[in-house]
């Protein structure tokens, strides 16, 4: 068996650290190993700090340059710390507990803090600084999404409104529709982003620090006689997060469920607008800016593919299968615990790397996207059947019999051109207002309230 090389992005066993390493780059301090230990730190600080908020005989207030120290643990945590952490865990075997040998170690050298140190980790149980700090790495991961799926609302809002009168032929079942404006397009999928976005962002993460089974057991068997649901409520809520009263030995994870399943309902917004641009550039109504240098195919040397709406759909793919079984698994506890959920909050990070590499990749062709009004134009004037539909209504409104059987005669299944259906127009016993209304209308001319809708976004 050969030596494995060094871990580089070259060598990176996921494309997520390799080939995609700079997009996801900003995730590293969010939900990686070295991110969560920093959590699990923080977390402990807090719990010790509100400890010692409580009067005890045992555990007198801390004094500011103590509290200091420690806060100073959480906020100037380093891979190194980490990394004596995990020597500590590879002899303990358990994370937190090597979390709270680390805290003792550094807090030794300070009276006060050496003499609180049977109250690090006091009364918990793994998760309960487990789920906060995972509460807390969702908090940070979901705000750089939200940026990145704010931007690309942005690009579609821009492109919406500067695209609001260009009429464009729609195609409903692939076949030629009732005509729409190319920012009407845009803005659909603008408005129903922008719903997915508030819907991420309202999702209200929650977290427990109620012990071992969730009802303060080994808390009131030291302290019969503290509020422990006081303080764990004040300690969660200080953190940002919602406090749940009710779980298990874990927090339930149903908060983490609906945010995966809010974040997947996005990606696939996005993955719908993917698809469709990719079909308008196969169709010609855009064209992409080219790239120096690029190189469509190893083969054709005429290709311009497009390439980043291909890649950001087959992320989004990977991505919503990693959210939508995170959302489906976590909740599932065997009785009160069992630690299935422990090695798949692990991917936390791959699960949004995904999306982050498919949002970039989105905008980026987005920002390649140029309009073909000749194409978009010769395609609406090879489409005047589209105008069957607004003559047998105006028909209808003034009580002609047979309307729709009429104009399904003259046009389903074939193309009609403007001298057969103004011919048919003409000999229709309609007012003449009405008559001249119909006759001067045109496929790029029936667009309805698509440029004001488009502006509306």
């Amino acid at each position: 068996m050969p030596t494995p090389p060094e871990l580089s992005a070259l060598t990176a066993l996921s494309p997520l650290d390799g080939r995609y390493g700079a997009a996801t780059a900003s995730l590293r301090d969010v939900f990686s190993e070295f991110a969560f230990m920093r959590a699990r730190v923080r977390v402990e600080v807090e719990w010790l700090l509100a400890l010692s908020s409580l009067g005890l005989a045992e555990l007198p207030p801390l004094p500011p340059a103590a509290a200091d120290r420690l806060q100073a643990l959480a906020s100037g945590f380093t891979v190194a710390d980490c990394a004596e952490i995990k020597e500590t865990e590879r002899v303990t075997n358990h994370d937190v507990k090597a979390v709270e040998y680390w805290l003792r170690r550094r807090t030794a050298d300070v009276p006060e803090l050496a003499a609180a140190a049977e109250f690090i980790h006091f009364a918990c149980t793994s998760e309960d600084v487990n789920n906060v700090a995972h509460a807390l790495m969702l908090a940070d991961g979901r705000a750089l999404l939200l940026e990145r799926l704010r931007s690309i609302h942005a690009t579609l809002r821009a492109l919406a409104h500067e695209h609001a009168e260009v009429p464009m032929l729609s195609r409903t079942h692939g076949q030629a529709a009732s005509p729409t404006t190319v920012g009407k397009e845009f803005a659909n999928v603008a408005v129903r982003l922008a719903r997915a976005v508030a819907a991420i962002e309202a999702v209200a993460l929650t977290a427990k620090m109620n012990g071992a089974v969730g009802n303060y057991n080994a808390h009131l068997a030291a302290y019969p006689r503290i509020d422990w649901e006081r303080l764990a409520r004040g300690v969660v809520e200080r953190l940002g997060l919602v406090f749940n009263t009710h779980t298990i030995q874990i927090e339930p994870h149903d908060a983490m469920a609906t945010l995966f399943d809010a974040i997947a309902r996005a990606n696939t917004v996005l993955l719908d607008l993917d698809r469709d641009l990719w079909g308008y550039i196969a169709l010609g109504y855009f064209r992409q800016k080219l790239k120096a240098g690029e190189i469509g195919s190893s083969t054709m040397p005429h290709k311009v593919n497009p390439i980043d709406f291909e890649n950001s759909e087959g992320n989004l793919g990977l991505a919503n299968a990693l959210l939508r079984h995170l959302a489906e698994k976590l909740p599932v506890s065997r009785w009160q615990r069992d630690l299935t959920d422990s090695t798949v909050l692990r991917n936390l990070g791959v699960a949004f790397g995904y999306s982050l590499v498919a949002y970039e990749a989105c905008q980026r062709g987005l920002g390649k996207l140029e309009l073909n009004r000749e194409r978009l134009a010769a395609d609406l004037d090879e489409a005047w059947e589209v105008l069957a539909e607004p003559v047998q209504t105006v028909m209808r409104r003034y009580g002609v019999p047979g309307a729709y059987e009429k104009l399904k005669e003259l046009t389903r299944g074939r193309g009609i051109d403007r001298e057969a259906l103004q011919a048919f127009v003409r000999g229709l016993p309609i007012p003449g207002e009405a008559r001249e209304a119909l006759l001067a209308l045109t496929p790029a001319g029936y667009v309805g309230k698509a440029a004001e809708l488009a502006r509306r976004c």
